[in-house]
């Protein structure tokens, strides 16, 4: 995921791997069934968001607390469907036709058995939509809220058989995303000022779910993909023959293209900075932001030294925004460079 302080620091970390975190990963859920109902009092404080709302199958995010990022092709209703349709095969839930009433009716509640921030809830909606529109779901937070271990936050209610067929899916999704959220959030709170972004180290398919959930845990989006950003990496720069050569042809490929996007270039050395600077200083360039590569170095007894990066954030000077990555979560990111 990465780092971003205004003009100074973006911080890349993958977007869900940790290795030192004693936050549960991912948080817990468990939705419950009550057989059969018996009480059909409001939830307190309750955000009602019912799925007989929605009519058409286009999907309207704006009803949503925090929406998902945009992507041109991808098809998050295609994702959910196919979702659904690994767990039932070509028959279905088998065991529900055996064992549960087609007409049976109950009510299930939503409970965290962790404490974090959960996310996924306007997903579920769309999931218990997509089996069975009559469901009624309600929900006493938002994605983004912190829940407590115990805590009921969420319940629906309908028929038995349709809740069951959706419960794993809507759970697989929901722990997935809130165990993100959940991680960035601490990420964020220890990198303040400077903001956090995540990689395309996502699960194949699961991309946008996973950006999605970056945002719900106070994170930013990094490029959706290879189309929406310049990102000119070590490859990039041996294959042009050098990092200017490599800003220089990007440069005019966007010029010849009529491209206006973000571009961002790779440096690993100090030296590759200074001809970063040097080149920007000779040439209108679409520059944007500078990646200061394996400038924090990890050390034997946990922490790390960014008496390199230092060095570079302070050649940069605020002429462009920086960026860096670590791979481990530790207190150490606090003491990163903000400025």
């Amino acid at each position: 995921m990465a780092i971003s302080c205004g003009k100074q620091g973006f911080l890349l970390w993958p977007a869900f791997h940790t290795r030192e975190s004693t936050t549960a990963f991912p948080p817990p859920l468990s939705l419950s069934l009550k057989l059969p109902p018996q009480s059909h009092s409001k939830v307190r404080r309750v955000v009602k968001m019912s799925a007989t709302e929605v009519t058409s199958s286009r999907i309207s995010y704006e009803s949503f607390a925090i929406k998902p990022p945009e992507h041109p092709t991808y098809d998050l209703k295609g994702i959910i469907k196919l979702a659904l349709e690994e767990d039932a095969g070509d028959r279905g839930d088998v065991t529900c036709l055996a064992t549960i009433p087609f007409d049976m009716e109950v009510e299930a509640y939503f409970l965290a058995k962790e404490d974090g921030i959960i996310a996924g809830i306007a997903l579920a909606e769309m999931i218990f939509h997509e089996v069975d529109p009559s469901l009624k779901v309600e929900w006493s937070k938002n994605d983004g809220d912190f829940v407590h271990k115990g805590l009921q936050f969420g319940r629906v209610r309908g028929r038995a058989h349709n809740i069951v067929v959706a419960e794993r899916v809507v759970l697989n999704f929901m722990q997935r995303m809130s165990g993100i959220a959940t991680l960035t959030k601490a990420m964020a709170n220890a990198a303040y000022p400077a903001y956090m972004l995540e990689t395309r180290k996502t699960a194949p398919g699961l991309r946008l779910v996973d950006k999605w959930a970056v945002l719900i845990g106070g994170g930013q989006n990094h490029r959706m993909g290879l189309f929406d950003m310049v990102m000119i990496k070590d490859n990039h720069i041996s294959a042009a023959g050098g990092v200017a050569d490599a800003l220089k042809a990007v440069d005019l490929y966007l010029e010849q293209n009529n491209l206006q996007m973000e571009v961002e270039v790779e440096t690993r050395t100090l030296e590759e900075v200074e001809e970063v600077l040097h080149y920007s200083s000779q040439t209108k360039t679409s520059l944007t932001r500078i990646m200061l590569d394996n400038m924090v170095v990890p050390l034997p007894n946990g922490d790390v030294d960014i008496s390199m990066l230092k060095e570079a954030v302070q050649l940069i000077n605020g002429r462009y925004e920086t960026e860096w990555f670590v791979d481990s979560f530790c207190e150490s990111t606090r003491r990163l460079p903000q400025n």
